[in-house]
Protein backbone atom coordinates (compact mmCIF):
# COMPACT_ATOMS: atom_id res chain seq x y z
CA UNK A 1 0.00 0.00 0.00
CA UNK A 2 1.51 3.17 -1.09
CA UNK A 3 1.90 6.03 1.95
CA UNK A 4 0.15 8.91 2.53
CA UNK A 5 1.57 12.47 3.45
CA UNK A 6 -0.58 11.45 7.11
CA UNK A 7 1.57 8.38 7.20
CA UNK A 8 4.29 8.16 10.52
CA UNK A 9 7.81 8.21 10.08
CA UNK A 10 9.77 5.66 11.39
CA UNK A 11 13.21 6.24 13.31
CA UNK A 12 15.21 5.71 10.45
CA UNK A 13 13.08 8.25 8.03
CA UNK A 14 13.40 10.99 10.61
CA UNK A 15 17.15 10.32 10.81
CA UNK A 16 17.55 10.40 7.08
CA UNK A 17 15.02 13.71 6.42
CA UNK A 18 17.33 15.36 8.91
CA UNK A 19 20.33 14.38 6.69
CA UNK A 20 18.94 15.12 3.48
CA UNK A 21 17.15 18.53 4.75
CA UNK A 22 13.79 17.25 4.37
CA UNK A 23 10.77 17.34 6.13
CA UNK A 24 9.98 13.61 5.30
CA UNK A 25 11.02 10.94 3.20
CA UNK A 26 9.63 7.25 2.12
CA UNK A 27 10.96 4.18 1.81
CA UNK A 28 12.22 4.01 -1.93
CA UNK A 29 13.15 7.53 -2.23
CA UNK A 30 17.07 7.72 -3.35
CA UNK A 31 18.56 11.15 -1.03
CA UNK A 32 22.00 12.31 -0.69
CA UNK A 33 22.80 12.77 3.03
CA UNK A 34 25.05 15.48 4.64
CA UNK A 35 27.52 13.51 6.79
CA UNK A 36 28.04 13.98 10.13
CA UNK A 37 31.26 11.75 11.28
CA UNK A 38 33.46 9.52 9.15
CA UNK A 39 35.60 6.90 10.86
CA UNK A 40 37.86 4.33 9.71
CA UNK A 41 40.52 2.63 11.32
CA UNK A 42 44.19 1.51 10.19
CA UNK A 43 42.87 -1.32 8.02
CA UNK A 44 39.93 0.84 6.22
CA UNK A 45 41.66 4.07 6.09
CA UNK A 46 44.69 5.42 5.16
CA UNK A 47 46.76 2.66 3.56
CA UNK A 48 43.44 2.85 0.81
CA UNK A 49 42.27 6.36 0.98
CA UNK A 50 45.88 8.01 0.90
CA UNK A 51 46.47 6.67 -2.78
CA UNK A 52 43.19 7.73 -4.09
CA UNK A 53 43.11 11.36 -2.64
CA UNK A 54 46.56 11.85 -3.60
CA UNK A 55 45.33 10.27 -7.53
CA UNK A 56 42.34 12.90 -6.94
CA UNK A 57 43.82 16.24 -5.90
CA UNK A 58 41.57 16.32 -3.47
CA UNK A 59 41.28 17.11 0.59
CA UNK A 60 39.23 15.94 3.08
CA UNK A 61 35.97 18.29 2.84
CA UNK A 62 36.39 18.49 7.74
CA UNK A 63 38.83 16.94 10.00
CA UNK A 64 36.78 18.14 12.64
CA UNK A 65 34.22 15.43 11.46
CA UNK A 66 36.90 12.00 10.76
CA UNK A 67 37.90 9.87 13.56
CA UNK A 68 40.74 7.61 12.93
CA UNK A 69 41.49 4.91 15.27
CA UNK A 70 44.20 2.08 15.26
CA UNK A 71 42.95 -1.13 16.47
CA UNK A 72 43.06 -3.96 13.59
CA UNK A 73 47.04 -4.20 13.25
CA UNK A 74 48.25 -3.13 16.48
CA UNK A 75 50.79 -4.01 18.58
CA UNK A 76 52.74 -4.15 15.29
CA UNK A 77 53.67 -7.92 14.81
CA UNK A 78 55.72 -8.10 11.60
CA UNK A 79 56.73 -5.82 8.99
CA UNK A 80 53.02 -5.79 7.10
CA UNK A 81 51.92 -4.57 10.39
CA UNK A 82 54.33 -2.48 10.64
CA UNK A 83 53.81 -0.93 7.57
CA UNK A 84 50.60 -0.60 7.55
CA UNK A 85 50.07 1.28 10.73
CA UNK A 86 53.14 4.34 9.81
CA UNK A 87 51.29 4.80 7.05
CA UNK A 88 47.89 5.48 9.13
CA UNK A 89 50.21 7.31 11.85
CA UNK A 90 52.01 9.50 9.06
CA UNK A 91 48.56 10.16 6.67
CA UNK A 92 47.18 11.51 10.08
CA UNK A 93 49.80 14.03 10.99
CA UNK A 94 50.09 15.27 7.23
CA UNK A 95 46.08 15.79 7.39
CA UNK A 96 46.31 17.25 10.92
CA UNK A 97 43.54 14.87 11.81
CA UNK A 98 42.31 15.80 15.83
CA UNK A 99 40.86 12.92 16.29
CA UNK A 100 42.89 9.78 16.25
CA UNK A 101 42.89 6.98 18.98
CA UNK A 102 46.04 4.82 18.27
CA UNK A 103 46.01 1.12 20.39
CA UNK A 104 43.28 2.42 22.26
CA UNK A 105 40.68 -0.29 21.87
CA UNK A 106 38.38 -1.30 19.01
CA UNK A 107 37.03 1.52 16.92
CA UNK A 108 32.86 0.33 17.54
CA UNK A 109 33.74 1.42 21.22
CA UNK A 110 36.80 3.94 21.43
CA UNK A 111 34.44 6.18 19.06
CA UNK A 112 31.75 6.95 21.65
CA UNK A 113 33.86 6.23 24.94
CA UNK A 114 34.77 9.19 23.64
CA UNK A 115 32.06 11.29 22.61
CA UNK A 116 31.49 10.69 18.72
CA UNK A 117 28.44 9.80 18.51
CA UNK A 118 24.79 11.67 19.21
CA UNK A 119 20.88 10.80 18.76
CA UNK A 120 20.55 12.40 15.17
CA UNK A 121 23.64 11.85 13.50
CA UNK A 122 24.37 10.43 10.01
CA UNK A 123 27.17 8.74 10.17
CA UNK A 124 29.64 6.47 7.99
CA UNK A 125 32.17 3.94 9.03
CA UNK A 126 34.61 1.66 7.15
CA UNK A 127 33.86 -1.19 9.10
CA UNK A 128 30.94 -3.47 8.73
CA UNK A 129 30.44 -3.63 12.12
CA UNK A 130 29.61 0.24 12.10
CA UNK A 131 26.16 -0.13 12.66
CA UNK A 132 26.82 -0.14 16.50
CA UNK A 133 26.23 3.57 16.84
CA UNK A 134 22.64 3.07 15.96
CA UNK A 135 22.42 2.01 19.81
CA UNK A 136 22.87 5.68 20.02
CA UNK A 137 20.35 6.86 17.86
CA UNK A 138 22.34 7.43 15.12
CA UNK A 139 21.93 6.14 12.01
CA UNK A 140 25.63 4.95 11.23
CA UNK A 141 26.51 2.29 8.70
CA UNK A 142 29.43 0.74 6.94
CA UNK A 143 30.70 1.50 3.40
CA UNK A 144 33.64 0.19 1.09
CA UNK A 145 36.51 2.89 0.41
CA UNK A 146 34.97 4.04 -2.63
CA UNK A 147 31.73 5.23 -0.85
CA UNK A 148 34.04 6.41 2.06
CA UNK A 149 36.65 8.09 -0.06
CA UNK A 150 33.40 9.95 -1.42
CA UNK A 151 32.01 10.92 1.93
CA UNK A 152 35.28 12.45 2.74
CA UNK A 153 35.84 14.71 -0.06
CA UNK A 154 32.45 15.84 -0.18
CA UNK A 155 30.66 15.23 3.20
CA UNK A 156 27.97 13.83 1.80
CA UNK A 157 26.65 10.04 0.57
CA UNK A 158 23.72 8.94 -1.15
CA UNK A 159 21.55 6.08 0.16
CA UNK A 160 17.97 4.75 -0.84
CA UNK A 161 15.52 5.16 2.25
CA UNK A 162 14.86 1.06 3.81
CA UNK A 163 11.85 -0.13 4.92
CA UNK A 164 11.95 -0.56 8.91
CA UNK A 165 11.98 -4.08 10.46
CA UNK A 166 11.05 -3.93 13.76
CA UNK A 167 12.24 -6.53 16.48
CA UNK A 168 9.94 -6.51 19.60
CA UNK A 169 10.88 -8.04 23.09
CA UNK A 170 8.53 -7.94 25.44
CA UNK A 171 9.27 -9.45 29.03
CA UNK A 172 12.65 -9.60 30.64
CA UNK A 173 15.54 -11.68 30.44
CA UNK A 174 16.79 -13.89 32.86
CA UNK A 175 19.66 -14.07 35.00
CA UNK A 176 22.62 -15.09 33.26
CA UNK A 177 20.87 -14.23 29.38
CA UNK A 178 22.03 -11.01 27.47
CA UNK A 179 21.54 -9.15 24.52
CA UNK A 180 24.35 -11.57 22.79
CA UNK A 181 21.31 -14.19 23.28
CA UNK A 182 18.90 -11.79 21.83
CA UNK A 183 20.93 -11.48 19.21
CA UNK A 184 21.85 -15.20 18.25
CA UNK A 185 18.06 -16.15 18.74
CA UNK A 186 16.98 -13.24 16.40
CA UNK A 187 19.72 -15.19 13.69
CA UNK A 188 18.65 -18.71 14.09
CA UNK A 189 15.14 -17.56 12.94
CA UNK A 190 15.82 -15.13 10.19
CA UNK A 191 19.48 -16.35 9.13
CA UNK A 192 22.64 -13.97 8.35
CA UNK A 193 20.19 -12.32 5.07
CA UNK A 194 17.45 -11.91 7.47
CA UNK A 195 17.56 -7.67 7.38
CA UNK A 196 17.57 -7.74 3.61
CA UNK A 197 19.93 -4.77 3.94
CA UNK A 198 16.42 -2.40 5.28
CA UNK A 199 16.87 -0.37 8.50
CA UNK A 200 16.31 -3.04 11.52
CA UNK A 201 14.88 -1.10 14.84
CA UNK A 202 14.98 -2.99 18.22
CA UNK A 203 12.58 -1.82 20.50
CA UNK A 204 10.04 -3.47 23.54
CA UNK A 205 10.56 -3.75 27.28
CA UNK A 206 13.08 -6.06 27.01
CA UNK A 207 15.65 -3.56 24.66
CA UNK A 208 14.35 -0.30 27.10
CA UNK A 209 15.60 -2.44 29.71
CA UNK A 210 19.10 -3.24 28.48
CA UNK A 211 22.21 -0.99 29.17
CA UNK A 212 23.90 1.15 26.79
CA UNK A 213 26.63 -1.14 26.60
CA UNK A 214 24.09 -4.17 25.88
CA UNK A 215 22.30 -1.97 23.75
CA UNK A 216 25.66 -1.79 21.66
CA UNK A 217 25.98 -5.10 21.20
CA UNK A 218 22.47 -5.40 19.39
CA UNK A 219 23.22 -2.84 16.96
CA UNK A 220 26.61 -3.94 16.16
CA UNK A 221 25.45 -7.16 14.96
CA UNK A 222 22.66 -6.05 13.34
CA UNK A 223 25.19 -6.47 10.39
CA UNK A 224 25.02 -10.07 11.16
CA UNK A 225 21.67 -9.78 10.22
CA UNK A 226 22.54 -8.05 7.17
CA UNK A 227 20.43 -5.11 7.29
CA UNK A 228 21.81 -1.94 7.06
CA UNK A 229 21.74 -0.03 10.40
CA UNK A 230 20.54 -1.69 13.68
CA UNK A 231 18.45 1.08 15.31
CA UNK A 232 17.68 1.37 19.09
CA UNK A 233 15.31 4.85 20.07
CA UNK A 234 17.32 7.20 22.39
CA UNK A 235 16.31 7.60 26.29
CA UNK A 236 16.97 8.59 29.51
CA UNK A 237 19.65 5.56 29.30
CA UNK A 238 21.54 7.25 26.32
CA UNK A 239 21.60 10.56 27.26
CA UNK A 240 23.01 9.59 30.91
CA UNK A 241 25.89 7.27 29.10
CA UNK A 242 26.57 9.93 26.75
CA UNK A 243 27.24 12.69 29.30
CA UNK A 244 29.54 10.45 31.23
CA UNK A 245 31.60 9.83 28.11
CA UNK A 246 31.83 13.71 26.83
CA UNK A 247 28.45 14.16 25.38
CA UNK A 248 26.35 16.21 27.62
CA UNK A 249 23.17 17.89 27.10
CA UNK A 250 22.21 15.74 23.70
CA UNK A 251 18.54 15.94 22.84
CA UNK A 252 16.62 11.90 22.44
CA UNK A 253 12.86 13.69 22.20
CA UNK A 254 12.76 13.69 18.08
CA UNK A 255 14.06 10.43 17.62
CA UNK A 256 11.64 7.59 17.59
CA UNK A 257 8.71 5.57 15.47
CA UNK A 258 5.79 6.99 15.20
CA UNK A 259 2.96 4.81 16.16
CA UNK A 260 1.39 5.36 12.74
CA UNK A 261 4.81 4.57 11.10
CA UNK A 262 4.49 1.71 8.11
CA UNK A 263 6.85 -1.46 9.77
CA UNK A 264 7.44 -5.02 9.65
CA UNK A 265 7.02 -5.80 13.25
CA UNK A 266 8.68 -9.23 14.62
CA UNK A 267 7.75 -10.65 18.00
CA UNK A 268 9.57 -11.71 20.70
CA UNK A 269 9.31 -12.88 24.55
CA UNK A 270 12.73 -12.28 26.61
CA UNK A 271 11.16 -14.38 29.42
CA UNK A 272 11.49 -17.37 27.66
CA UNK A 273 14.94 -16.98 25.88
CA UNK A 274 17.81 -19.43 27.02
CA UNK A 275 21.78 -19.29 26.26
CA UNK A 276 22.30 -19.13 23.02
CA UNK A 277 25.02 -20.80 21.37
CA UNK A 278 26.16 -20.53 17.48
CA UNK A 279 28.31 -23.86 16.24
CA UNK A 280 30.36 -23.39 13.12
CA UNK A 281 30.76 -21.86 10.96
CA UNK A 282 28.06 -19.36 11.01
CA UNK A 283 26.57 -16.95 13.67
CA UNK A 284 22.99 -18.30 12.30
CA UNK A 285 24.01 -21.68 13.13
CA UNK A 286 22.25 -20.56 16.57
CA UNK A 287 20.66 -23.39 18.99
CA UNK A 288 19.88 -23.27 22.88
CA UNK A 289 23.07 -23.99 25.19
CA UNK A 290 21.35 -27.14 25.26
CA UNK A 291 22.61 -28.12 22.09
CA UNK A 292 25.98 -28.01 22.54
CA UNK A 293 25.87 -29.01 26.59
CA UNK A 294 29.38 -30.87 26.89
CA UNK A 295 31.22 -30.27 24.00
CA UNK A 296 34.66 -30.02 24.99
CA UNK A 297 36.53 -27.11 24.52
CA UNK A 298 40.25 -26.36 24.57
CA UNK A 299 40.02 -22.17 24.25
CA UNK A 300 37.63 -19.77 25.44
CA UNK A 301 38.04 -16.10 23.82
CA UNK A 302 36.63 -13.00 25.83
CA UNK A 303 37.52 -10.04 23.23
CA UNK A 304 36.13 -8.17 20.37
CA UNK A 305 33.54 -5.22 19.94
CA UNK A 306 30.58 -7.60 20.73
CA UNK A 307 32.11 -9.09 23.93
CA UNK A 308 34.48 -7.51 26.10
CA UNK A 309 33.22 -4.22 27.03
CA UNK A 310 33.40 -3.27 30.85
CA UNK A 311 30.09 -5.21 31.54
CA UNK A 312 31.37 -8.04 29.51
CA UNK A 313 34.40 -8.59 31.87
CA UNK A 314 32.24 -8.55 34.91
CA UNK A 315 29.35 -10.94 33.79
CA UNK A 316 33.11 -13.07 33.30
CA UNK A 317 34.13 -12.48 36.67
CA UNK A 318 30.82 -13.25 38.19
CA UNK A 319 31.00 -16.92 37.18
CA UNK A 320 34.60 -17.53 37.44
CA UNK A 321 35.00 -15.59 41.10
CA UNK A 322 37.13 -17.74 43.32
CA UNK A 323 36.93 -20.39 40.86
CA UNK A 324 39.98 -21.87 38.28
CA UNK A 325 39.28 -22.55 34.71
CA UNK A 326 39.21 -26.52 33.42
CA UNK A 327 42.76 -27.90 32.95
CA UNK A 328 43.94 -27.95 29.68
CA UNK A 329 41.50 -24.85 28.49
CA UNK A 330 43.58 -21.35 27.34
CA UNK A 331 40.55 -18.37 28.76
CA UNK A 332 41.72 -15.44 26.83
CA UNK A 333 40.81 -11.77 27.52
CA UNK A 334 41.25 -8.86 25.50
CA UNK A 335 39.48 -6.21 26.78
CA UNK A 336 37.46 -3.70 24.28
CA UNK A 337 39.13 -0.86 25.09
CA UNK A 338 41.97 1.19 26.91
CA UNK A 339 38.99 2.50 29.56
CA UNK A 340 37.10 -1.20 29.76
CA UNK A 341 40.16 -2.78 31.11
CA UNK A 342 40.91 0.01 33.46
CA UNK A 343 37.23 0.01 34.72
CA UNK A 344 37.61 -3.84 35.15
CA UNK A 345 40.74 -3.30 36.84
CA UNK A 346 39.87 -0.99 39.23
CA UNK A 347 36.51 -2.89 39.75
CA UNK A 348 38.55 -6.28 40.67
CA UNK A 349 37.06 -8.19 37.79
CA UNK A 350 39.97 -7.78 35.54
CA UNK A 351 41.89 -9.59 38.70
CA UNK A 352 38.56 -12.36 39.59
CA UNK A 353 39.45 -13.50 35.67
CA UNK A 354 42.84 -13.41 36.36
CA UNK A 355 43.30 -15.57 39.21
CA UNK A 356 41.17 -17.61 37.43
CA UNK A 357 43.54 -18.30 34.55
CA UNK A 358 42.92 -16.02 32.23
CA UNK A 359 46.11 -14.32 29.76
CA UNK A 360 45.30 -10.96 29.29
CA UNK A 361 45.62 -9.59 25.52
CA UNK A 362 45.93 -6.25 24.03
CA UNK A 363 42.73 -3.87 23.79
CA UNK A 364 42.80 -4.61 19.42
CA UNK A 365 40.50 -6.50 17.44
CA UNK A 366 43.04 -9.47 17.81
CA UNK A 367 41.79 -12.79 17.16
CA UNK A 368 38.94 -11.66 16.23
CA UNK A 369 39.82 -10.59 13.05
CA UNK A 370 42.63 -13.15 12.93
CA UNK A 371 45.45 -11.11 13.73
CA UNK A 372 48.41 -12.79 15.38
CA UNK A 373 46.79 -16.75 14.94
CA UNK A 374 46.12 -17.23 18.28
CA UNK A 375 43.82 -20.39 17.41
CA UNK A 376 46.08 -23.31 16.89
CA UNK A 377 44.86 -25.97 14.21
CA UNK A 378 42.22 -28.16 15.65
CA UNK A 379 41.42 -26.24 18.34
CA UNK A 380 37.24 -26.05 19.51
CA UNK A 381 37.07 -22.33 21.13
CA UNK A 382 34.00 -21.04 22.40
CA UNK A 383 34.23 -17.15 21.66
CA UNK A 384 32.38 -13.91 22.71
CA UNK A 385 33.17 -12.49 18.92
CA UNK A 386 30.80 -11.80 16.43
CA UNK A 387 31.40 -13.95 13.59
CA UNK A 388 32.82 -17.85 13.53
CA UNK A 389 33.25 -18.01 10.15
CA UNK A 390 36.06 -20.93 9.11
CA UNK A 391 38.98 -19.37 9.60
CA UNK A 392 37.96 -15.65 10.83
CA UNK A 393 40.35 -16.59 13.67
CA UNK A 394 43.38 -17.80 12.08
CA UNK A 395 43.33 -21.53 11.86
CA UNK A 396 41.29 -23.17 9.03
CA UNK A 397 40.64 -26.16 11.29
CA UNK A 398 39.61 -24.09 13.88
CA UNK A 399 36.03 -24.83 15.24
CA UNK A 400 34.78 -21.80 16.57
CA UNK A 401 31.34 -21.52 18.57
CA UNK A 402 30.00 -18.61 19.72
CA UNK A 403 27.88 -17.64 22.84
CA UNK A 404 27.96 -14.41 25.58
CA UNK A 405 30.71 -13.57 28.24
CA UNK A 406 28.18 -15.75 30.84
CA UNK A 407 28.43 -18.73 28.65
CA UNK A 408 31.65 -18.60 27.80
CA UNK A 409 33.23 -18.36 31.14
CA UNK A 410 31.09 -20.91 32.36
CA UNK A 411 32.45 -23.17 29.52
CA UNK A 412 35.93 -22.30 30.14
CA UNK A 413 35.39 -22.95 33.98
CA UNK A 414 33.77 -26.53 33.10
CA UNK A 415 36.10 -27.06 30.01
CA UNK A 416 32.64 -27.96 28.45
CA UNK A 417 30.37 -25.43 26.93
CA UNK A 418 28.03 -25.17 29.91
CA UNK A 419 24.62 -23.28 30.82
CA UNK A 420 25.96 -20.56 32.93
CA UNK A 421 22.80 -20.49 34.83
CA UNK A 422 24.10 -24.02 36.23
CA UNK A 423 27.06 -22.00 37.60
CA UNK A 424 25.27 -18.80 38.94
CA UNK A 425 22.62 -20.84 40.84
Amino acid sequence: MPLTSSAGQTLAQKLIARAADSDRVVPGDIVTCRVDLAMFHDSSGPRRLKPMLEQLGARIWDPQRVVLVMDHYVPERDDDSRRIVRIAREWAIEQALPNVYDSMGICHVVVPQHGHIRPGMMCVGGDSHSPTGGAFGAYMFGVGSTEMLGAVVTGEIWLRVPETIQMHWSGALAAGVTAKDMMLHMLARFGMNGGDYQAVEFCGPAVTALSMEERMTLSNMSAELGSQVGLIAPDAVTADWLAAHGAPGVETGPWFTDTNASVTRHDFDASTLPPMVAAPHSPANSHPVEAHRGTAIQVAYIGACTGAKREDMQAAARVLRGRKVASGVRLIVAPASQRDQEAAQASGDLQILRDAGAELYPTSCGACAGYGSPMNDGDVVISTTARNFKGRMGSATAQVYLASPYTVAASALRGTVTDPREVLA
